[in-house]
């Protein structure tokens, strides 16, 4: 069994932590569907060896631009706290890598552009959906295929329905493996 410490933040799917859980790191999957919230994380005693964000990104991302003017100044508040919780989090843990991770959009408005961006094609997964990430790590590497499914997130999850949101921020299984084996 191996002893590194990994959080998973705002993680309902678990998918992005699956390979060190595999790997058989300690994963700590905190998300409030789990009734965690990342809000109210106190510094753990542990060392923890590597912090993975993914904060809903349903007032930043640019899908929705054309409603930006329209979202009521809670909604991006709520977004903020949760993204302020992430980085707090990070920055008292000091973890050996970390990476904090949103569909492109407003997010780099509030804490700057991404070290890189990716599609879920860059990794394995046959579709498109533009994502940002901010971090310490090591990039993974790519194996490109052709996004045959064009952006299947956008055709078969529209709509801001629950069961949209949660399908739509699944992390793509082959990103997670190829961060997993960038960042160890």
């Amino acid at each position: 069994m191996n002893d590194k410490l990994i959080y998973s933040l705002c993680d309902y799917s678990g998918e992005w932590a699956k390979p060190y859980k595999q790997a058989g790191y300690k994963v700590e999957q905190i998300d409030l569907k789990h009734g965690r919230d990342v809000r109210l994380l106190l510094k753990p005693e542990k060392i923890v060896h590597g912090i993975l964000a993914a904060p809903p990104c349903t007032v930043f991302a640019g899908s929705g631009a054309k409603w930006r003017a329209l979202r009521p100044i809670s909604e991006v508040l709520e977004g903020l706290s949760i993204v302020d919780a992430c980085l707090r989090f990070i920055y008292a843990c000091q973890p050996k890598f970390w990476a904090l991770e949103n569909p492109v959009g407003w997010l780099q408005d509030y804490i700057g552009k991404p070290k890189m961006y990716f599609n879920p094609c860059d990794y394995g997964d046959p579709y498109t959906k533009k994502t940002g990430l901010w971090g310490e790590f090591t990039e993974p590497i790519q194996n490109s295929v052709e996004p045959r499914e064009g952006s299947k997130i956008h055709l078969r999850y529209g709509g801001r329905s629950e069961r949209t949101k949660t399908m739509r921020s699944i992390t793509p299984a082959g990103f997670a493996r190829a961060f997993f084996l960038a960042n160890q």
